[in-house]
């Protein structure tokens, strides 16, 4: 008998060996002694939140949290200079070297983050000396005629980003088919290839692995946008909601964050695949309220960009107490001017992506939703000035009925050019938006899925 518990106990302990091989990366194929330490630095109207995705993708490769870092600026410069931010640089990577006994990091520029990048490592030696690796991400060609500071770089480079055509001489140039420029900076494709680069070894998963516990650590920051800053005397309420109408379960929130000049907040643990909404509370402001879909493991990274009321280009969008404005955000473009490979946004069935308002040559990954006039009569299929005439942006005349309180529910599906059969949901209640506004961020990615070619699946 007891022999025969021991074979049992034995038989046991080699399947859940095998198990645990098949469901995570061996940990002695890439100890941290090998890797350094990651900074990201963002592009122009960008933020660390273009780092999301590839950080969970770093993370599911036995990156620790606290090797994968962001520095997040004003890019437009109204409040720091470019000194400013190269010491704030210092400063950061003076933490993460006390923190983690690194002698060196790993630099990633993307878009006007490599012009930051760029001149951080040719102002001085010592600086430079603290680069072990660098990636330029579809940043330019021009003043990179050559390696900066001799420190060894990869240049990857989108098939329809900014700059068709561009290298950096001595680096290791790679153009990923297909790309666009937002794209660049959170596609599977590219971390693959900055894997590559910082370890000499392909990663063990190109995916964002689930947490195999369920339970999922998050934190972020709500900033003015773009400047990065913190938003000043503002209330964070974090809402467990319902998937199918985005009403709110219970009568507390999960969490409540008095937040401080930087915008911090969490970290907070939630539940894999639950629904919740982040409800940015200033006084005697509207209350901004933002749907994200569910997290499926630790992230750190959470970006609620707000805007200062009154100076915000969301000011431009009209306001009623009848129908509701949305802000719909997916760090990938959506491209509407492709043909087959079109991206679909649909808004309680209504498909507001088009070749006028979405060309993939303007790189839409913010689209502004409204009743232009506020006159109950929608006009798609025609860009609105200035939304238009931002890159990165776009406006579309779209009449959703609204009401205060919401007596219904707005439903946004996304069907993306690559996700195969998949569909992307987020359900919220139809808030009118005189008193309150809502942003609606999709994932950049969708994971592989197991539905059959003609069929859809709802998330990710």
């Amino acid at each position: 008998m007891k022999r025969i518990l021991i074979l049992s106990i034995s038989l046991f302990l080699v399947l859940a060996g095998i198990l645990l091989t098949a469901s995570t990366p061996d940990k002695t194929c890439h100890p941290i002694r090998d890797i350094n330490p990651i900074v990201f630095i963002h592009g122009g109207t960008g933020s660390g939140g273009q780092f999301e995705s590839q950080a969970m993708r770093f993370a599911s490769n036995l990156y620790p949290p606290e090797y994968i870092q962001v520095l997040e600026y004003d890019s437009r410069f109204t409040i720091e200079t470019m000194d400013d931010v190269w010491e704030r640089l210092d400063q950061l990577i003076a933490d993460i070297q006390e923190e983690t006994g690194a002698d060196q990091i790993d630099l990633i520029g993307h878009s006007y983050g490599g012009l930051v990048s760029y001149g951080y490592m040719e102002s001085s030696t010592e600086r430079a000396m603290k680069i072990a690796r660098y990636v330029s991400l579809d940043s330019f060609s021009s003043p990179h005629d050559s390696l900066p500071a001799g420190v060894p770089t990869l240049a990857l480079w989108g098939q329809y980003g900014t700059c068709q055509g561009c290298s950096i001489i001595g680096a290791t140039n790679v153009t990923i088919p297909n790309h666009t420029h937002v794209q660049m900076a959170t596609s599977a494709e590219s971390f693959v290839e900055m894997y590559k680069f910082f370890t000499g070894k392909k990663p063990f998963t190109k995916n964002i692995l689930p947490q195999h516990n369920g339970r999922i650590e998050i934190a972020g920051r709500a900033v003015i946008f773009p400047q990065n800053v913190g938003v000043p005397g503002a209330t964070l309420e974090i809402w467990e909601i319902r998937s199918a109408t985005g009403k709110r379960i219970g009568h507390s929130p999960r969490a409540v964050y008095t937040l401080d000049a930087k915008g911090a907040w969490g970290p907070i643990t939630v539940k894999r695949d639950a629904h919740y909404e982040f409800a940015l509370v200033r006084e005697g402001v509207y209350t901004h309220h933002f749907h994200v879909e569910p997290f499926i493991r630790n992230d750190y990274l959470v970006r609620l960009n707000a805007e200062i009321p009154g100076a915000g280009i969301s000011d431009l969008m009209e306001r009623s107490d009848h129908h509701t404005n949305l802000v719909i955000i997916r760090y990938n473009e959506l491209r509407g001017d492709q043909g087959d490979e079109n991206d679909t946004l649909e808004i309680n069935g209504v498909n507001v992506v088009s070749p006028a308002t979405h060309p993939m040559s303007r790189f839409i990954n913010a689209t502004f939703v409204f009743d232009k006039g506020a006159d109950g009569v929608s006009n798609l299929g025609v860009p609105i000035p200035p939304f238009s005439l931002v890159t990165f942006m776009t406006g579309v005349d779209l009449f959703i009925p609204g009401a205060s309180p919401p007596d219904g529910t707005v439903s946004i599906v996304l069907t993306t050019r690559d996700g195969g059969c998949k569909t992307q949901t987020i359900n919220i209640p139809n808030r009118a938006s005189l008193n309150d506004r809502s942003t609606v961020q999709f994932h950049d990615y969708v994971q592989p899925g197991h539905c059959k070619k003609g069929t859809r699946t709802h998330g990710d």
